[in-house]
């Protein structure tokens, strides 16, 4: 009887550390499926390996309806060369993307570098066009000889002064105040939460006033001059996001930010960061597969595929702006109504037409054309992506609407090839900005592009992924299972590239 009473005790004892062992082994398992291969799926991906512990086992599916990698970052070839047609520039201090490139061994290209093939838009002279005239241009001087170059840099910084005032350090202040902030998003994952709502994100790093009112507004009351946001801010948004000032102020600020010096580029093309981050995550890939919906079946989801596939996964990420996918959700979903702006990018190997512009030679055109906000103007901006030689040009033009043949033949007294591309490049932004949650279902389904209501770039994209990555680790596994203790095992290395900016 002792021994009977001894033995019951024994496993009375044990049975829980038992059940809680079996527990944990099963909880230490996780399958996830990602649609969308651009730089948010691609990110999820990394940061999920990248955080989780490695006695986790995670599978990684990631389905792309494309035959390529790279979603909006695209390539385009034009008579042998090929070109950014999508996201082409980053910010110095977009620190995800830097230490994705060094991650993954490519190679950045620098402003100034000495291809110019690479669809870049910072290099060379520049003209503000109203329709009638260029109201602004700054100087170009053909040298190789550096210090010409900068006297040359000065004048024209000189010029902007000129024109625009004081207002341009104001501009600049405001931009700053907004890069500090964001900032924040780099700092240790352990002091740093994990958010799940845009709000709460935008709210933690102080960013979220600036979605409430337009950028005109913020650019009103921050005593900036009506000329300076009717002609250069006004091309600046127009060019980085193809709309007006009456944007939301955060959009707007990350696209003035957009402007500034030392943006760069991957050599080559920016998507193979998304294409080099799944390599790296040991994903399985599934291209040319469209997910057609995603249903909720209690423990699992089932994805079905227009391959006739189907695929369960205990946790689904959507990746790809939902405003224009066709993706069926049971139970169904509820998001904010949302439309993207459509931009077109107009590819045009020939020569300007100095005509259009009311000058007397080609040489006159500036190699980056903004324009003014007006009904009546037909693009957005033309930049000089490179110059074959004297009688032949690739350019990239931007506009709101596609451009006809019998428009293109007006502006460009030449055109040898012409391609069209309609990019439903981001969203269309008005303030103030209502935000879909990053968690669809309340459960296990997320959505990482519901962070581009406040900004879309490549950097924002990246830094919305890993707090999605984040979240899915701690809701599954109650916390974020780090290999390391800090921010050693997130993408932004303290000790070495980030000082060195």
């Amino acid at each position: 009887m002792v021994a009977r009473i001894a033995t019951l005790f024994v496993l009375l004892f044990w049975l829980p550390i038992i059940t809680t062992s079996s527990s944990s082994a099963a909880g230490s398992s996780l399958s996830v499926c990602i649609v969308g291969s651009g730089i948010g799926g691609s990110s999820v991906a990394h940061f999920l390996r990248e955080y989780a512990s490695p006695s986790a086992s995670i599978s990684i599916r990631v389905f792309e309806r494309h035959g390529v990698v790279g979603g909006r970052m695209a390539r385009v070839n034009v008579g042998g060369d090929s070109f950014e047609a999508g996201g082409s520039i980053l910010h110095p201090k977009n620190y995800y993307a830097l230490n994705f490139t060094r991650l993954i061994g490519l190679k950045i290209r620098w402003p100034n570098a000495s291809s110019a093939s690479d669809g870049r838009d910072d290099d060379g002279d520049f003209g503000i066009w109203d329709g009638k005239g260029f109201v602004f241009k700054t100087w170009r001087v053909s040298t190789k000889l550096p210090f010409v170059d900068k006297i040359v840099s000065f004048a024209n910084t000189a010029l902007l002064f000129w024109r625009y005032g004081f207002s341009l350090i104001r501009m600049d202040n405001l931009v700053q105040r907004t890069v500090n902030n964001f900032l924040k998003y780099y700092e240790s994952t352990e002091s740093r939460p994990v958010f799940e709502t845009v709000d709460e994100m935008l709210k933690w790093a102080g960013l979220y006033n600036l979605t409430e009112h337009t950028l005109e507004e913020e650019l009103i009351s921050t005593g900036l001059s009506p000329l300076l946001i009717r002609e250069l801010i006004t091309v600046i948004t127009r060019i980085n996001y193809g709309q007006s000032v009456s944007i939301s102020g955060l959009a707007g600020a990350v696209s003035l930010a957009g402007s500034g010096g030392g943006l760069w580029s991957v050599h080559g093309g920016n998507w193979q960061m998304a294409a080099g981050l799944l390599n790296h995550s040991n994903v399985d890939l599934h291209l040319h597969e469209q997910i057609q919906s995603i249903s909720n079946l209690g423990n699992y989801y089932e994805l079905n595929s227009s391959e006739g596939n189907s695929y369960k996964c205990e946790v689904a990420v959507v990746a790809t702006p939902l405003d224009e996918v066709d993706i069926r959700f049971d139970p169904p979903i509820s998001i904010p109504p949302r439309k993207l702006q459509h931009t077109h990018a107009t590819f045009v190997r020939g020569l300007l037409n100095p005509a259009y512009f009311g000058l007397g030679s080609v040489e006159e055109i500036p190699d980056l054309v903004g324009t003014i906000e007006d009904s009546g103007l037909p693009f957005s901006s033309i930049s000089v992506l490179k110059r074959h030689n004297e009688k032949e040009v690739t350019y990239k033009v931007f506009s709101r609407v596609a451009m006809e043949d019998t428009l293109l033949d007006q502006i460009f007294s030449v055109r040898k090839e012409t391609i069209r591309i309609d990019w439903g490049a981001y969203p269309h932004y008005e303030a103030p900005e209502v935000f879909a949650p990053f968690i669809l279902d309340g459960q296990h389904l997320y959505y990482v592009n519901a962070f581009e209501n406040a900004a879309s770039t490549m950097e924002t994209s990246a830094v919305a992924a890993e707090n999605i990555a984040r979240l899915i680790l701690s809701r599954h596994f109650g916390h974020v299972p780090l290999k390391l203790s800090g921010s050693e095992s997130s993408a932004v290395d303290e000790g070495g590239l980030h000082l060195d900016l």
